[in-house]
């Protein structure tokens, strides 16, 4: 029986069985996986990947949803949190899946992969998947899905039409790659937007190295700041906030950047360049 979903919570379940099993083929769990689900809804996943998973340790907020898994899912591999995702404790949520395979698998030796799987609701996915991705020390992936145009975001390249904050966010971190495109018609209630699955595998070393990640997000989202302009023009607005230690005209001939550039033609490695010629003489 389908439940009615929460408008208050976003919520929109995943019904259509088919995008269910292409998810779990691009997840492709294993035994030696913990696999952290977010918002599992009714279910449609969580079975499947209690199935294949070593551990499957499920984070819902809604308690009609926490009672209804408790009575359909009884697997030993499978622990539900009660938690809001965007309010977890995630380190100790971690510590404790951790904890739990290795009581369920002694005979494995090897530590297993922490991953991430989740329907995000629209309206927090962003800042949700932004407290997943200061996790990039201790998890292997992310596979989300997302609303299309923010999926495009993430995966766009420079230069494109959606390469913006978010996409340098998201590739600092991760590898990113759209997977597929998933229609309103898989969800009840259907949803006004279309979604897309995305996979982050997290970069092991970082592409870039910088001394401190909050000045240099701080740098891209002043450079991204209004997109018509140039990166010049943004970094000048940006001087009283961030105090550069060097002119952003200085800072960006340093860096072999054109002043006359706009943000979305810059590459992370550019972004990284000029983070460290604004802050160090």
């Amino acid at each position: 029986m389908l439940m009615k979903a929460k408008k208050s919570l976003g919520q929109n379940f995943l019904i259509d069985e088919r995008v269910s099993q292409q998810i779990i083929d691009a997840v492709r769990p294993k035994i030696s996986d913990i696999i952290v689900e977010i918002g599992p809804g009714t279910g449609a996943l969580t079975q499947l990947l209690v199935d294949e998973s070593g551990l499957v340790v499920a984070v819902e907020l809604d308690a009609r949803l926490i009672e209804r898994l408790r009575r359909e899912i009884r697997e030993p591999n499978f622990h539900l949190v009660e938690a809001d995702a965007l309010k977890a404790d995630w380190n100790s949520l971690l510590d404790a899946a951790m904890k739990q395979w290795r009581e369920f698998h002694p005979e494995i030796t090897a530590a297993p992969r922490l991953r991430v799987v989740a329907n995000l609701p629209y309206y927090i996915s962003t800042p949700i998947m932004e407290r997943l991705l200061q996790l990039h020390g201790r998890l292997f992936d992310l596979t989300l899905m997302l609303q299309e145009e923010v999926v495009d975001r993430i995966a766009s390249r420079p230069g494109g039409k959606d390469y913006g904050y978010l996409s340098v966010l998201v590739q600092y971190f991760c590898m990113a790659e759209k997977l597929f495109a998933v229609p309103p018609e898989a969800f009840s209630p259907v949803p006004k937007v279309h979604s897309a699955i995305v996979q982050l595998i997290f970069h092991q070393p970082k592409p870039v190295e910088v001394t401190d990640e909050e000045k240099f997000f701080a740098v891209v989202r002043a450079a991204f700041a209004q997109r018509r302009k140039t990166i010049l023009n943004n970094l000048k607005a940006a001087i009283s906030i961030l105090h550069f230690a060097t002119a952003p005209i200085i800072a960006l001939e340093n860096s072999g950047i054109d002043a006359k550039r706009r943000a979305e033609t810059l590459a992370l490695a550019e972004f990284a360049k000029l983070y460290a010629a604004l802050f160090f003489n």
